[in-house]
C-alpha cells in the first residue's frame, strides 16, 4: 500500500504577522516557519498504518525549496521517501490539483493530511483532492481502522462521535488526538539531511480564486458596564433597543 502524507509548511503560532501598507500582502518580519501542526498527526497516522498494513510513505509539499525542511522532518519521523512540488502563490485549488495530480501518479491507496492549515485556514484539502481523484473523502477523522481495503473512520461530533465506512483508494484528513506524533530521534534527523528529496514538475492549473485585499480587523469597543438595579436593568433594555437596535 502506497500511503502519501501532505504536508505545508506555515509561520509559527507565535509568529507576528502584518499586513502591508496597501493591502496587498503580509508583513512576515522574518517570521519563523514550521511544519503546519495538523500534519504531524497525518505523518504518524502514515507510519502506523505502514506499520500494520505493509506499504511504503511519501511524504509530499506543495511550495518553495525552503519547505523542504519539514519533508526532512517528515523523513526523521520514519517517511520511506520525500517528494517537492516547487510552486507558490497557488490557491487551494491550484494546491489541491497538483496533490491529486502527484497522488495518481504513484498510485496512493491512501492520501492523509491535516484537518487544516493554520495559516490560510481554508478547510477544503481533503475534500477537493478527493474530488479531484473521484475517490472519497472523509474529514476531522479521530480514529482509522484499516482491513484489506474497507475502511472505517470515526470523528467527533458534538454530543458524540460519528462512524463511516468507505474503500480505499480514500482521502482522509486527521484531527488532534487521533495519535501522538513521534519525536525524531537525534541519528534519524542526521540522517535525514542526507537523504535525497524528489522534485516533481507542477501541474499547470488556472486559478479560482484571487487574494483581492488584506485588512488587519478593526477593534472598536464602547463597552458600557452595568449593575442589577432595576434602573440598570431599564438602562440595558434601552440601550438594546435605542443603540443596538436588536430588539
Amino acid at each position: 500500500m502506497t500511503i502519501l502524507a501532505c504536508i505545508s509548511y506555515v509561520p509559527d503560532t507565535a509568529a507576528k504577522i502584518g499586513v502591508t501598507a496597501d493591502g496587498s500582502g503580509l508583513e512576515l518580519g522574518g517570521a519563523k516557519y514550521i511544519l503546519n501542526p495538523y500534519d504531524e498527526f497525518a505523518i504518524e497516522e502514515a507510519l502506523l498504518q505502514r506499520e500494520r498494513h505493509g506499504g511504503r510513505v511519501v511524504a509530499l509539499t506543495v511550495g518553495s525549496d525552503a519547505a523542504k525542511e519539514i519533508l526532512r522532518t517528515a523523513l526523521a519521523m520514519g517517511a520511506d521517501s520525500a517528494v517537492i512540488i516547487p510552486a507558490t502563490g497557488l490557491d487551494s485549488f491550484g494546491v489541491a490539483a497538483n496533490i491529486a495530480a502527484y497522488a495518481k501518479a504513484i498510485d496512493a491507496s491512501l492520501v492523509l493530511l491535516g484537518r487544516q492549515s493554520i495559516d490560510h485556514d481554508s478547510f477544503q484539502m481533503a475534500s477537493t483532492v478527493g474530488a479531484l481523484l473521484g475517490v472519497p473523502s472523509i474529514s476531522v477523522v479521530s480514529k482509522l481502522e484499516i482491513e484489506s481495503d474497507r475502511v472505517r473512520a470515526e470523528r467527533d461530533i458534538e454530543g458524540g462521535k460519528e462512524v463511516l465506512e468507505a474503500t480505499l483508494p480514500l482521502v482522509v484528513s486527521v484531527q488532534k488526538g487521533i495519535n501522538n506524533p513521534r519525536y525524531p530521534k537525534l541519528p534519524e534527523i542526521m540522517k535525514a539531511k542526507s537523504k535525497p528529496i524528489e522534485s516533481v514538475e507542477p501541474v499547470a492549473v488556472s486559478p479560482r480564486a484571487a487574494m483581492v485585499r488584506y485588512q488587519v480587523p478593526q477593534l472598536k469597543r464602547a463597552n458600557k458596564i452595568l449593575g442589577d438595579s432595576d434602573a440598570d436593568i431599564a438602562e440595558f433594555v434601552r440601550l438594546l433597543h435605542e443603540e443596538a437596535k436588536v430588539i
